[in-house]
Parts: C-alpha cells; structure tokens; sequence
C-alpha cells in the first residue's frame, strides 16, 4: 500500500481527496468508479491510510505505526470486507463484516474505514442493509465502495454517496511507467500501452504477462499465414485458438491493432506511428498487397466477431467467419 505520492496520474481526484482532508470535510461515503485495473483499489488505499495517518496530513507519512499497519494490510480500523462467493456479495457479509461492526468505536484513530471492492456484486438484499448505513452512519465512519459499474448499485446508494469516475491515464505516463519502473523496451512497452486504455494496472498486467505474449505470437502467425491457408487449414486454426477462448478479447484486439498499423502505414509510411514496430517487415509486406477497402472490411469484421461472441454467438461460427474474411481480404 502507498501514500499519493506514489500513484500515476489521477492527480484531479487526488487533490479533491486532500482538500476533503484538509478542510476536515471528509465524507462518510465514496464510490470510486472505473475500469479492471484502473487505480481504484490503490486510491481507497491511499485514502484510507492518509486518514489514519498519526501525523494528521494531507497525504501518508509511510513511516508511523499506522502507517507501517495499513502498508500491510494489518490496521484494525480498516477493514476490508471480503466475500465467499465469488460472484456476489451477500446480505450476510455485509451484516457480519460492516453493519454490526460498524457499531463498534474504532480501536486506534479517529475514523473506521471499510473498503467494499466489487461493490457490484453486492445483491439487492446486502445493498438495501448496506443502505441503512448509509442513512445513518456513526460519526467516525467511512465507507468506500469500489466498482466497474455503478448503475449495478442502488440509486439511493449512489446518492449518499461523493461519486469518483476515474477517468483513463495519459498513455505517455504509462508508458513512461513501463520503461521506467519495468525496465522494458519501448516497443513492448508501446504495445502494452495500446492495449492497457489507459490502466496502469492493466499495462503492468500485461507486461509481465507470458499468456498475453503467447496470445500474440500466435495471432501475429496467423496474420503472416491466412492468406496462404486452405479452407480445411482455416478450420483447425480456430480448433487452435480455442486455447485462448478465455482470453478471445486480446486476441481479437491484437489482430485490430495489427491491421490498423497496416492500415495506418499504408496510409502514410510512417513507421514511427506504427504500434507493432516489432513487426514493421510483415506490416509494410500486408500494407503493399492489401487495399484500403479489404483492410476495412477486415477491420469490421473483428468488431462483428467481438459482438457476435460477447452476445454468446458459437465461437468456432464467429471464428470461422472472421478468419475467412481475413483470408479473402
């Protein structure tokens, strides 16, 4: 756990929670919102360490005994309300972990914090015994919920509580984070940057990831051989890419990339603008024997295979077709 201090960007959101401490108008309920990876958990973490904080600042000292307790996740008045089931949140955590305990004055500071991550998965039974907190909260209380979507969450909730949509990092920061603090070169870095939209987490995730590299590789193979393919050949490449069912979202999204730079460098040879800089050799062949319109049929047909899938289409269907689509363009 950091303070702010060690958090990339955000820096609007940040400054909002120091003047709350500063002008010691702290609420008694956040709902930070924003996308797998985006910064929410790191942020509610910061915060709640900043406020229990020993030397009463604007950001975390890191060194006092508070300080060293919510770093390792050990402080007794920050809670951290946890769930069996990995699909929801029920009624019974909500009552055991936060509504009863709640009542109880805190052991040390002047706050109780509880963090509810995936507040979305809360069921309409918890959020209803999670409203009557919210209603009525005890002075020295603090609730931050953390979610991906928070139309999921009680109208009545969202407006007890002070909204935080975080909004996407600056690739250049995040790039700069990967080089920097990863020590990976620019051109992976590039790539991790283009997919992560603006999540830290996600790029971090990325980088370090051997499935996501192995996803690549086997999409860049298909790029440089489709065309050579015969239907039968087209058929046992989506058997192969089965492997990657779970993950068919990066997939489909490296092949996108992939011919947007054949797209873009066949629009304008600039290589610098390229993403697969890694892959300039192939992408200049491709840019050479594919038309503008091929390129955009292909372009559209991975956006049709993403739709056709996420509304549960038979995968090796809504593979086939692309692939096909791939090979005739």
């Amino acid at each position: 756990m950091a303070g702010f201090q060690e958090i990339i960007g955000h820096e609007q959101m940040i400054e909002h929670l120091k003047n709350a401490i500063r002008s010691n108008k702290v609420s008694h309920a956040y709902l930070f919102q924003g996308e797998p990876g985006a910064g929410k958990g790191i942020l509610a973490d910061a915060f709640a360490m900043t406020l229990q904080c020993e030397k009463e600042g604007s950001d975390a000292c890191g060194e006092c005994h508070s300080c060293r307790q919510a770093a390792s996740r050990n402080h007794p008045d920050i809670i951290y309300v946890t769930h069996e089931k990995p699909n929801s949140i029920g009624v019974d955590d909500i009552r055991d972990q936060l509504v009863g305990d709640i009542l109880i004055k805190p052991y040390n500071g002047k706050r109780k914090i509880y963090i509810v991550e995936e507040a979305e998965k809360l069921t309409p039974q918890a959020q209803n015994a999670l409203l009557k907190t919210l209603e009525e909260p005890p002075a020295y209380a603090v609730l931050l919920l953390l979610t991906t979507n928070a139309s999921m969450l009680l109208d009545t909730i969202r407006s007890r509580c002070v909204m935080l949509n975080l909004r996407p990092v600056p690739d250049r920061q995040v790039r700069s984070y990967l080089m920097e603090h990863l020590e990976i070169p620019d051109y992976q870095a590039d790539i991790c940057v283009a997919f992560a939209q603006g999540s830290i987490g996600r790029a971090v995730t990325l980088a370090s990831s051997e499935n996501f590299n192995a996803i690549k590789s086997s999409a860049m193979h298909l790029v440089g051989t489709i065309k050579e393919k015969d239907i039968n050949e087209v058929i046992n490449t989506v058997k192969e890419v089965q492997q990657y069912k779970v993950d068919v979202r990066d997939y489909l999204d490296i092949l996108a990339v992939w011919f947007r730079d054949v797209l873009y460098f066949k629009a304008t040879r600039d290589v610098d603008g390229v993403v697969f800089r890694d892959q300039i050799k192939n992408i200049r062949k491709s840019a050479s024997t594919s038309s503008y319109e091929g390129l955009e049929v292909i372009l559209k047909a991975i956006q049709t295979a993403k739709t056709r899938l996420e509304a549960n289409v038979n995968f090796d269907l809504a593979m086939e077709l692309l692939f096909l689509t791939m090979k005739e363009n």
